[in-house]
């Protein structure tokens, strides 16, 4: 009994250990925010860069929606533990306006990836007169989107 005890507690440790790893959070894939919008993240490459689509569903224009193409970068530091803070911006294809986000990718307590940002939209304006009008600033939470829907 006794050479067992030490076999058994490494084998304890190991499956101990198995469970306190910090879950990782990944950006690639479908998201959906708060709102109803959609967002496609592609693979993030070696430098954190990545591209994808963003599909808003709200505006504050009469124009048609449309798909637009987003760009961004995640931080790929040591310190980031596997839920990593990013940044994107979105181009809109149906407006004079822009918008930057950023934020952090968790995994919550229930285990789910939930993307967590802030953002500014800036919207063009006439003249340098009307310039206090035209940043808006808020908050999307994204939650991943399942292959069925």
């Amino acid at each position: 009994m006794v050479k067992a005890t030490p076999f058994l507690l490494v084998l304890f440790l190991a499956l101990g250990a198995h469970g306190l790893s910090v879950k990782k959070c990944s950006l690639t894939g479908r998201w959906v925010n708060d709102l109803g919008s959609n967002m496609t993240i592609t693979a993030v490459n070696g430098n954190g860069d990545f591209s994808g689509m963003y599909h808003t569903a709200v505006t504050a224009t009469s124009n048609e929606i449309k798909v637009s193409p987003l760009q961004g970068s995640m931080q790929k530091g040591p310190n980031q533990r596997g839920q990593p803070t990013f940044g994107f911006t979105v181009n809109w294809s149906f407006s004079d306006s822009i918008t930057v986000f950023t934020g952090q990718c968790f995994v919550d307590n229930e285990g789910k990836e939930v993307l967590r940002t802030m953002w500014l939209l800036r919207s063009r304006v006439e003249n340098i007169n009307n310039d206090w009008k035209a940043t808006r600033v808020g908050t999307n939470i994204f939650t991943r989107l399942s292959f069925q829907e």
